[in-house]
């Protein structure tokens, strides 16, 4: 049984969601997201309690039951509150500014690294060092934040790169001197 599948999803004051053929489009205080979904799967929308239902027990519907529970809850999630991801750099002379609505990244190459962000992602930078994106979709959030990663991932030697907030780099030991 799928645990998170079979949970209710309870629809938040302000959080509208419409259901046409498995298309479903939740609209919010911060915007709108919407998403088609496998037509197998019924969502069902009542009394502000969305709750997402499979026709048998096949490995497949299985695997999109919860998937689809998932993804409706990350929407509603994004429309109400919205995500963030954080990242930190790390490394003498790596820093981020912002020009306009550019983000500016200096990362060790012999040109900064210039990043323009997709429609519905903000990006902050309240210090040199940290980089802050936002947005309503959980999935664009994080492709974003792992593309500014992907600029200079963090190396084990000197732990200099970018990296998310509260990452564990596993340090390696040096070479050693004879």
């Amino acid at each position: 049984m799928s645990r998170i599948g079979l949970k209710i999803l309870e629809i938040p004051e302000g959080v509208e969601i419409k259901n046409d053929n498995n298309f479903v489009t939740v609209k919010g205080p911060k915007g709108e997201l919407s998403r088609q979904f496998h037509q197998d799967m019924t969502i069902k929308v009542e009394d502000n309690v969305l709750t997402v239902e499979r026709p048998s027990d096949h490995k497949e519907h299985r695997a999109l039951h919860g998937t689809t529970r998932s993804l409706i809850g990350n929407m509603v999630e994004g429309v109400h509150k919205g995500f963030e991801k954080a990242l930190e750099i790390q490394g003498v002379g790596y820093r981020a500014l912002k020009q306009g609505t550019k983000l500016v990244v200096n990362a060790g190459y012999s040109h900064p690294v210039e990043i323009e962000p997709q429609d519905g992602i903000e990006i902050d930078v309240p210090a040199n060092t940290k980089v802050i994106i936002k947005g309503i979709d959980k999935e664009l959030v994080g492709a974003v934040a792992a593309n500014i990663r992907a600029i200079r991932p963090p190396e084990p030697y000197k732990g200099k790169g970018i990296r998310y907030e509260g990452e564990k780099v596993r340090r390696k030991e040096g070479k050693t001197a004879k």
